[in-house]
C-alpha cells in the first residue's frame, strides 16, 4: 500500500522536524526513494512553517536504512565535528531530542541509539550500569534483552566510513559492529512510542500523541462544548453547526467540516470536505478527499488522496488509492484500486 504511505506519514515527519528545530537544527534531509514528488510537495510549506532548510536526498534504487546516509555524505561532512540525528520516519513519540545529545556527549562513544520497550522489533542488549551496547540483534525470534531499537540515532560522522554507497542496513551491519569494538550506547526511553507505518498502528499513535500533548500542553488541543476528548484542528479548517468530534481526532489545514458531523478517532488531511451528517470514525481521510452527506465511513478505512465518497455510502474497513470516486457500499474490508 506505498501510495497511501506519504499521507499516513506527513504529519509524523511535521512533528520530527519541528523537534529537530527545537534543539537548534538549521537544516533537515529527507531520504526519498518512493514517489519523491508526493513529498517534495511538502517541503516548501513545511520550510516555510518552521523556518528550517529541508533538502531531499533521492535515491535511485533503495539503499537501506544505511546506504542513504553514504549518499548524503557530503552534506553531514559540512560540520565534520558534530554528530548527526538518524530518524526513522514511520515512529511518533516525545522526541527527547535534547537529552539524547547531552547522553551522546557524556559518553564519548560513536554512536548512540534511543532504546525503549519490548516488542515485534530489533532487541539492544545493553549493560546496565554504563548504557554500553553488547549486542545488536535485529529482530529475534526468542527472548534476548528487554530493550527495543526506537529509530532515533545520534551518529558521529566517522561512522560514514564504515557505509558503503550501496544497499545496506544500519540494525544489520553497521550497528552490530559497532557495539563489537563496544562504540555504541543506548540511551534508555520511557516515554509513549510507537511505529506508525501502518494505518492501523498510526492511530494507535496519534492516540498516544495527543496523550502527551494533554500532559504537555493542553492549549494546543481544541475545546468547546462540541469537543469530547484530545482533538486538534487547524485554525484554518472550518467546523459547522451540530458536530460532535472527537476523542482521538487531528483535522489538517483548511478542511470543512460541515453540520451535524460526527468524527472520532481519526485524522483528515489537508483539504478534506466532510458534508453534512456524515460520520468518520477510526480512519484516515486524505487530502482533499470528500465523506458524502450521510456517509460513513468505518473501521480502518483508508482513503488515498482524491477519493470522492458519494452520499450515503456505507466503507467498512475499506482501503481506496487516489483519485477515486466512490459510489456504492463496501461492508467487508477490501482494497479498491
Amino acid at each position: 500500500m506505498p501510495t497511501l504511505l506519504p499521507s499516513i506519514l506527513s504529519y509524523i515527519n511535521l512533528l520530527e522536524i519541528e523537534a529537530l528545530k527545537a534543539i537548534g537544527a538549521t537544516e533537515v534531509i529527507l531520504a526519498i526513494n518512493y514517489q519523491p514528488q508526493v513529498m517534495l510537495s511538502f517541503l516548501e510549506e513545511f520550510e516555510s512553517r518552521l523556518a528550517i532548510k529541508i533538502t531531499c536526498s533521492q535515491e535511485n534504487e533503495p539503499l537501506g536504512t544505511a546506504g542513504p546516509l553514504a549518499l548524503a555524505r557530503e552534506k553531514l561532512l559540512q560540520e565534520a565535528n558534530k554528530p548527526f540525528f538518524v530518524l526513522n520516519s514511520d515512529i511518533t513519540c516525545e522526541y527527547p531530542l535534547k537529552e539524547m545529545l547531552d547522553f551522546h556527549n557524556a559518553h564519548g562513544g560513536e554512536a548512540s541509539i534511543m532504546v525503549a520497550e519490548p516488542s515485534k522489533y530489533g532487541v539492544v542488549v545493553l549493560d546496565d550500569n554504563s548504557g554500553r551496547v553488547k549486542k545488536f540483534i535485529e529482530k529475534p525470534t526468542v527472548f534476548v534483552d528487554n530493550k527495543i531499537n526506537a529509530g532515533i540515532y545520534l551518529l558521529n560522522t566517522s561512522v560514514l566510513n564504515r557505509i558503503p554507497l550501496s544497499p545496506s542496513s544500519l540494525e544489520q551491519q553497521v550497528f552490530p559492529s559497532i557495539a563489537k569494538e563496544g562504540r555504541l550506547y543506548a540511551m534508555i526511553y520511557d516515554g509513549f512510542w510507537m511505529d506508525v507505518g501502518q494505518p492501523k498502528d498510526y492511530l494507535t499513535g496519534l492516540r498516544l500523541y495527543l496523550d502527551y500533548l494533554r500532559r504537555k500542553s493542553s492549549s494546543d488541543l481544541a475545546v468547546g462544548h462540541n469537543i469530547i476528548g484530545n482533538v486538534l484542528i487547524d485554525e484554518s479548517t472550518t467546523i459547522g453547526e451540530g458536530c460532535l468530534i472527537g476523542p482521538d481526532v487531528v483535522i489538517g489545514p483548511n478542511c470543512v467540516i460541515e453540520s451535524g458531523v460526527r468524527l472520532s478517532s481519526c485524522t483528515l488531511m489537508k483539504g478534506v470536505q466532510v458534508k453534512r451528517s456524515a460520520h468518520v470514525s477510526g480512519s484516515i481521510i486524505g487530502w482533499y478527499s470528500t465523506v458524502g452527506e450521510s456517509a460513513q465511513v468505518s473501521s480502518m478505512a483508508v482513503l488515498g488522496e482524491d477519493v470522492h465518497v458519494r452520499e450515503t455510502v456505507f466503507l467498512n474497513g475499506v482501503i481506496v488509492l487516489p483519485h477515486k470516486e466512490i459510489r456504492s457500499h463496501f461492508v467487508k474490508p477490501e482494497i479498491v484500486m
